[in-house]
């Protein structure tokens, strides 16, 4: 007997693990300055650490070369950051929605503010 309808299929999904998206690389990222929103110097720190982290990815192809370019514009912004810069940076939501494409590297005091 050729037919029967429960017959077992073969798997058609991949069984690769979850990739995280861009609203995922950005929370991440957010969530470790806000947490040292006090201590930028620990926050850069933080950040560095997640480079590492953000370059072993995109050699896994876990993170694109476009996603990875906006972590880096983000980063360089905030590692550079004095005190002021960095809790101006971390109040700015356009900095931290997907597809910011940078500034002139000055946070506006007022775009956080609307």
């Amino acid at each position: 007997m050729g037919w029967w309808p429960f017959k077992r299929r073969k798997k058609t999904f991949n069984d690769d693990p979850h990739i995280k998206g861009t609203r995922i690389w950005l929370t991440d990222l957010r969530e470790i300055c806000e947490q040292h929103f006090d201590n930028h110097a620990e926050g850069q720190r933080r950040i560095k650490q997640m480079q590492i982290e953000w370059k072993d990815a995109r050699a896994e192809n876990e993170l694109d070369a476009e996603l990875l370019q906006g972590l880096e514009r983000r980063a360089y912004r905030l590692l550079r950051a004095n005190a002021d810069d960095w809790l101006a940076w971390l109040d700015n939501e356009d900095f931290w929605q997907p597809g910011w494409r940078g500034d002139d590297g000055e946070p506006s005091g007022d775009a956080g503010m609307n």
